[in-house]
C-alpha cells in the first residue's frame, strides 16, 4: 500500500519530493504542479526515471507504470534505453546518406569529391539499399549491392563500400543501429580484386615540348589553362580555380591559398617568363565580373576538370592531366642535378618523415625559381 493519497496530493503546498514507496515519488514544483519519478538501480547505477506530469498522470496510473517498469528492470530491460530507442526516428539508407553528405561536404575541399560522394551512392547503392532502414542493413545485402561492380569497376566499388560504411557508422553513432558497419567481415566475403597500377598515366617528359607546340596551335581558355598547368607542374583544381588576385606579376609569384591546396597549406609558385606569357594571352578571356584567370562557360565558375582532359582525348593522347606532374618529376630526377626536396617542394608534396618535417623551415623558393625556369626552357625548346 502506498504512502500517498489523492487527497494528500491535492492539499500539498510546499515544493519538494514526496515518496510513495518502492522508489515511486512525486516531485512537487508548486501546488498541484509537479511530476512523477521512479528511483531504481539499473546495471549498478541509481537512476531517476520520469513517469509523467502530475496534471496528466493520476496516483493510480503512476503506481501501475512504476510496477511495470520495476518488472522490466528485473527482467534485465533498461527502460531509459528503450525509451530512447523509441524516440529515435530510424531513416532509410538514402535519407541517411543525404544527411551525412549535407553535414560533411563542407569539410571536403575538393568540389568534385563533394558531388561524386553522393552520386556514386545514388547510382550503385540506392537501387539495393536506398529504401531499407539503416538498422536493417547487414553484410549479406551490402555484398549483394557491391558484387555486380566489385570486379568490373574495382576502384568505384571500393569507394562505394567505404561510403556505405561511413553512412552506417554515422547511424550507429546516432543511436539508429545496434552495431557499426560490418566492413571487416564483408571484405573477406567479396572476391579478391586484381591488383592495379594506381599511378596516373604520365606523358614521357621527352614528349612534353611537342605537346606544348600542339597546345599553341589554337587559342582557347582551356588550352591556355593546360599549358599553364604543365609549366607550373600544378594540380588541375589549383589551376582551374586560379584567380588574378593570387598573382603578383611584379614579384613573379602565384600564391595559392591553403583552402585550395590538397594538403591545406599555402603554396607559392614562382612564375617563369613562359608562365607569365600564358597569363598575358588569357587577357582576351577576362571578365570584369569574375576574378578567375581561366573561367568556364559561366565566367563566374571555374571550368570543369573534364574540359582539360578532353584536349588530350580529342588529340588521342593516352595520358592524364595529373600525369604532367609526374612528367616534371621524372625530368627533374633524370635531367637535372636539383635536390629531390626541391622538386618535391615544387609539387607541393608534404614531407613524409614527421621529424624531418618538424625541422624543415624552408620552401626552397629561390632554388625553385631556377628549377621552374629550366623546366620552362625544356618545355619550350
Amino acid at each position: 500500500m502506498g504512502k500517498l493519497t489523492a487527497l494528500q496530493i491535492r492539499n500539498l503546498k510546499e515544493p519538494g519530493r514526496y515518496g510513495d514507496g518502492d522508489g515511486l515519488a512525486l516531485v512537487l514544483t508548486a501546488p498541484n504542479k509537479g511530476y512523477w519519478v521512479l528511483r531504481s538501480t539499473i546495471k549498478g547505477r541509481r537512476r531517476d526515471i520520469g513517469l509523467g506530469s502530475l496534471s496528466l498522470i493520476t496516483l493510480k496510473e503512476a503506481r501501475e507504470n512504476a510496477f511495470d517498469m520495476r518488472r522490466d528492470i528485473q527482467r534485465g530491460i533498461d527502460p531509459i534505453a528503450e525509451r530512447r530507442k523509441q524516440e529515435v526516428v530510424v531513416p532509410t539508407f538514402a535519407n541517411a546518406a543525404r544527411t551525412v553528405h549535407r553535414e560533411q561536404k563542407a569539410s571536403w575541399k575538393n568540389g568534385k569529391h563533394q558531388n561524386q560522394w553522393i552520386t556514386t551512392l545514388e547510382k550503385y547503392a540506392f537501387p539495393t539499399l536506398g529504401d531499407r532502414l539503416v538498422n536493417d542493413i547487414e553484410g549479406p545485402v551490402i555484398r549483394e549491392c557491391l558484387l555486380p561492380i566489385w570486379l568490373d569497376k574495382p576502384e568505384t566499388a571500393r569507394r562505394v563500400k567505404q561510403r556505405i560504411g561511413v553512412v552506417l557508422d554515422w547511424a550507429y553513432a546516432n543511436g539508429m543501429r545496434e552495431t557499426e558497419a560490418p566492413m571487416r567481415s564483408l571484405g573477406r566475403a567479396l572476391p579478391r580484386q586484381p591488383k592495379q597500377d594506381r599511378h596516373f598515366a604520365a606523358m614521357p617528359y621527352e614528349s612534353v615540348p611537342d605537346f606544348i607546340v600542339h597546345l599553341q596551335k589554337r587559342t582557347s581558355v582551356a588550352r591556355l589553362a593546360l599549358e599553364f598547368l604543365v609549366l607550373c607542374a600544378s594540380r588541375s583544381g589549383e589551376v582551374r580555380g586560379a584567380k588574378w588576385s593570387e598573382v603578383d606579376l611584379r614579384n613573379r609569384l602565384w600564391t595559392i591559398p591553403a583552402e585550395r591546396m590538397k594538403v591545406g597549406k599555402e603554396h607559392v609558385v614562382p612564375l617563369t617568363d613562359a608562365a607569365i606569357d600564358v597569363l598575358q594571352r588569357t587577357r582576351p578571356f577576362y571578365a570584369e565580373c569574375s576574378d578567375l584567370i581561366f573561367p568556364g562557360r559561366n565566367v563566374l565558375r571555374p571550368m570543369s576538370d573534364m574540359t582539360l582532359l578532353k584536349i588530350l582525348r580529342y588529340a588521342k593522347i593516352p595520358f592524364t592531366v595529373h600525369g604532367f606532374r609526374s612528367s616534371f618529376r621524372d625530368w627533374a630526377a633524370e635531367q637535372t642535378s636539383y635536390l629531390g626536396e626541391v622538386a618535391e617542394a615544387a609539387l607541393a608534396h608534404t614531407v613524409a618523415n614527421k621529424v624531418e618535417a618538424a625541422y624543415r623551415r624552408t620552401n626552397y623558393l629561390d632554388k625553385r625559381r631556377e628549377l621552374m625556369r629550366d623546366w620552362a626552357a625544356f618545355c619550350s625548346k
